[in-house]
């Protein structure tokens, strides 16, 4: 009994080991001995580009968002930004119609059916060759733009990632700057190797004609995309100095409530392409797809299969012991930081055990909510203090 109760705990550990430590070195191996792709050009003049901004009840920073776009450094005449309302009950469509002079598009939907639902119904608007994707509550980076189209001049892309940077003017919640600034990493790595296997919900560009696809509506658009460009033969890339500042959200709870929408639809988006897990026909992208999305998501498992090895060995070794010691005090930090609010200076060590731990709750919710087939359409958008793009 004894033997198979090790067995858990340390199955249980190496796949929290591979999931964030194997994975992205066996990335940084491989990548040692990739050619680089060489881009084939844009022929001298910038593609026409549509930007798409679904939106609900953001009147609080639906303007600033705007006023990043338009001063973005891409050609206006080669631009169209179209908002997608989400039947926003605010101010938000009448602050999208002052914009209608500098070529704003607003299409508004009628009856409310969440950000899916609003990105399907911008398909028949849609007029560009690349269809960029980005929400109200982050701040486009004024050079983002060109850099990302510029991601394009390889014709065997059909995706690109922009590059979160989390900020926050008052240090906020680390636990979340340290996990972007990782996964940003990451796609990095993915993308020397290959292709990544997800784009950024916050900023990220598509080929028209794979964005057209029409998704059903419990599913994540900005997970798919990569996927769909696997079909379809291309791949995806990230763009590290296509910048997006992300504003950290202000208290665990808020995350928490985040991490569990996005897990869900992320599970239940990987289930509607699961063909893609064939190694046989997808090769290195099935694995890598498997390791990035489906290995992480056994994680909060494989903490909890661990917990209750540990439990069980505690009754006869002392290490085991030690080890539940100090998961419980993470454990308390992790409380600590729930109570607290991330508008004011923060004990890093606080920030941090909550963003792991609740995470790891957050991940267990979302295979339930999955499992369930709980569909999570309609979202509220996450509360994110105000961020200057310069």
């Amino acid at each position: 009994m004894q033997l198979i109760t090790l067995a858990l705990v340390f199955g249980s550990l190496a796949v929290i080991a591979y999931a964030y430590a194997v994975y992205p070195l066996t990335l940084k191996l491989l990548s040692l001995f990739r050619v680089p792709a060489t881009p084939g050009g844009l022929d001298g003049q910038w593609p026409t580009i549509t930007i798409a901004l679904p939106v609900h009840n953001e009147e609080t920073t639906i303007q600033g968002a705007l006023d990043a776009l338009l001063t973005a450094d891409y050609p206006p005449d080669r631009r169209q930004i179209l908002v997608i309302s989400d039947a926003s009950t605010d101010g938000t469509d009448d602050l999208v119609r002052r914009y209608a002079d500098s070529g704003v598009e607003l299409v508004r939907l009628s009856t409310r059916g969440g950000k899916t639902v609003a990105e399907n119904a911008a398909c028949e608007h849609i007029r560009g060759d690349i269809v960029i994707s980005t929400d109200a509550s982050v701040r486009v980076h004024e050079h983002a733009l060109r850099a990302l189209v510029a991601g394009f001049s390889d014709p065997a892309v059909g995706v690109a990632s922009g590059s979160d940077v989390s900020v926050s003017g008052d240090g906020g919640n680390t636990g979340e700057s340290h996990y972007v600034g990782y996964e940003m990493w990451v796609r990095g790595l993915e993308t020397a190797v290959g292709s990544i296997v997800g784009a950024s919900g916050c900023l990220y560009a598509s080929r028209a004609a794979l964005y057209r696809n029409q998704l059903p509506e419990g599913l994540s658009r900005d997970f798919a995309a990569t996927l769909i460009a696997r079909e379809r033969g291309y791949r995806s890339i990230a763009v590290e100095n296509a910048l997006c500042l992300v504003p950290r959200t202000a208290s665990p709870r808020q995350e928490y409530r985040r991490k569990v929408r996005t897990m869900t639809r992320g599970l239940q988006t990987l289930f509607h392409k699961r063909a893609l897990l064939n190694p046989f026909r997808y090769g290195r992208f099935a694995w890598m797809l498997f390791s990035h999305k489906l290995v992480r998501w056994m994680v909060p498992w494989s903490a909890l299969a661990c917990l209750a090895g540990l439990a069980v060995l505690a009754t006869t070794r002392p290490m085991a012991v030690w080890g539940l010691s100090m998961i419980a005090g993470i454990g308390v930090l992790a409380l600590g930081g729930w109570s607290w609010s991330f508008e004011r200076p923060t004990p890093r060590v606080l920030t941090v055990s909550s963003y792991v731990v609740f995470g790891a709750l957050a991940g267990l919710a979302a295979w339930r909510g999955a499992l369930r087939g709980e569909l999570n359409a309609v979202w509220e958008p996450t509360s994110r203090p105000p961020v200057n793009a310069r």
